[in-house]
């Protein structure tokens, strides 16, 4: 297996249980690593693996849509990545909302998703 990773994506964004927070929006981080059958790399051929770009669109396409549940997001993205993609054999997303609205200090709230052929 290849492991792909894309780290620290970072989006503005209108999500949250609250109304307030959908209205006001936050800084969200995105980490998405995905698993991807064993293939030869050695022609340097784009075409036999996953291309970042297209990971990081399919992120930024998720989050620009108003959600209440990180969980939501994570699940979305595992969902899409695995449609968009028939050689990632599994996908993990973590979704991060940075101060997140509790009583009490916390830099950030995460969820993560796992999701598998």
């Amino acid at each position: 297996m290849t492991t792909i990773r894309l780290e620290g994506l970072d989006f503005f964004a209108h999500h949250g249980f609250y109304e307030e927070e959908r209205k006001v929006g936050n800084k969200y981080t995105v980490d998405i690593e995905v698993l991807v059958e064993n293939t030869s790399y050695t022609d340097d051929d784009l075409e036999k693996t996953i291309n970042y770009e297209e990971i990081y669109l399919i992120a930024s396409t998720i989050m620009s849509v108003s959600t209440k549940l990180l969980e939501t997001l994570a699940s979305s993205m595992c969902r899409e990545l695995l449609k968009q993609f028939g050689t990632i054999q599994q996908v993990t997303a973590t979704v991060s909302k940075h101060n997140p609205p509790i009583k009490g200090v916390c830099k950030r709230a995460s969820v993560s998703i796992t999701q598998s052929r």
